[in-house]
Order: structure tokens, then sequence, then C-alpha cells
């Protein structure tokens, strides 16, 4: 009786729930300076046959917001180890699902047509940076912006640079500043840097001098989306962080 039952469903075209494909990959937040990286691996992954991932793009300050309200979203990719504390303090991660997986570098930017040379000394930084606005992320919540705050005070020189800084609400914006010419300077990751041909590097901190930057990632418990562990296993996988090597960012 089963048997039959299901061959009439098929025959009129209603295939049983557990037997339809899901028609839209999983949704996936994340960090704004993933674009062009995790657009790449979307279309990967919808060239294996997938459905393509849904993606969305803001400062992690605001994707983890977006989960805490209750944003019925699959994967989460922050800019760093902070905010996604945040999401798995609130119990709204998979257990067992949360992996490092990018790394990332902090450089100060110019338009492309300034040949400014930016000098890590103190004294000389302090002076070109508070010459003019600086552009950066939010540095009291977004990652990039409190990374930028930890190089520049690490180098002594934030008290000085703090009233001159322009704060975007993502390192996205910032980079716009810069791109626009609404800020000589600005400071966002490498692989930002990378992605606009209107902008050119001008300096590159220290690597000590501001945590490592680390982008987990994490299944949400709001997830519904069969494909949504499938898409997470395959970001980690060798092939997956080959997309994102081939737009600098770094394994973690």
């Amino acid at each position: 009786m089963k048997r039959l039952l299901l061959l009439l469903l098929l025959l009129i075209g209603i295939a049983p729930a557990a037997a339809r494909p899901q028609s839209q990959g999983p949704l996936v937040l994340a960090a704004a300076s993933l674009q062009e990286a995790m657009t790449a691996a979307g279309h990967a992954w919808a060239a294996q046959g997938h459905a393509e991932p849904v993606l969305s793009f803001a400062a992690s300050s605001a994707l983890a917001r977006q989960i805490a309200a209750g944003a019925p979203a699959d994967l989460f990719v922050s800019a760093d180890q902070a905010w996604m504390d945040d999401v798995a303090a609130k119990g709204l991660l998979v257990p067992g699902t949360r992996a490092p997986f990018l790394g990332n570098r902090l450089v100060i930017v110019a338009a492309a047509g300034n040949p400014v040379k930016v000098p890590l000394a103190p004294a000389a930084l302090a002076r070109l940076l508070a010459a003019g606005p600086l552009a950066m992320a939010d540095p009291d919540s977004v990652p990039a912006g409190r990374y930028g705050k930890a190089a520049l005070t690490a180098l002594g020189v934030w008290p000085r640079v703090q009233p001159h800084v322009v704060a975007g609400d993502s390192v996205r914006a910032a980079l716009a500043l810069v791109e626009r010419g609404a800020a000589p300077l600005g400071i966002v990751y490498a692989t930002d840097a990378r992605a606009s041909s209107a902008v050119r590097i001008a300096g590159v901190f220290p690597p000590r001098s501001y945590p490592p930057i680390t982008y987990p990632l994490a299944r949400l418990k709001n997830s519904t989306n069969r494909e949504a562990e499938g898409f997470r296993r395959f970001l980690l996988s060798h092939s997956g962080r080959a997309i994102f090597a081939r737009f600098g960012f770094s394994a973690r």
C-alpha cells in the first residue's frame, strides 16, 4: 500500500518532502571582507551540483546581532573570535561545528595614485595619520577596527590619531572612503586592498602589533538547510581553503 501511494504521488508530481530536492542553498552570514572569496566558493559548490548558497555580507558585529535576534541563517563566518564567542555564549551554535578557518593581515591603504609611504616610526606615523581623516572600521565593535586600534595602541600613536578617525560600519565602508577620496589613508585587511584597483598598500602593520586575525566558522542552531553541513565541510576542505588562498587569505 505504501509503495502504491508513493507511486501515485510521483505520478501527479507531488513528491514527499524527504524526496524533494531543496531548491535554495544554505544562507551564509559572512564578514564583509569575504565578499569576493565567499562568492567564488559558493560558485564552486554550485558547480558540483548543489544549490547556490545565499550569501549575506556585513560587519561581524552586525551579523552577530542579527543571529541573536533570531535570523534564520545556516552558517556564520566572523572576522574575529570575539563575535563568534558572543554567539556561542547565547547557545546559538551547533556544538562541534565551530572551527578556525582563515587568517589575514592588517595594512594601511592610500588611493592608487597616491605615492605616500607610511612610516612605522611612532612619531612619524602619528604625524602622518593625524594630518587628515583616517578611515577605519568602528574601533569599538567591528573586528577590523578593533585590530586597527590594537595596532595603533601597540605603536603608541592611538591617543593622537583617535580624534582624526572616520569610522565606518564595516571594513568595506572604510575602504570605500579611501576609494572615493574622502580619506587619504585607511586601515583595512590585506585582502580588501587586493580586491580594489582603486587603492594601493602604503604600509603594513607588524604582525605582533595586533592579535592574530582569525575567521572562525560555525553552523547555527537555527539552521534548517540540509546542505548547510556539507557546505561547511567544503569550506574547511583543502579545495575550499584553496579558493580563499587565491584571494589572499591564509589558512588557520
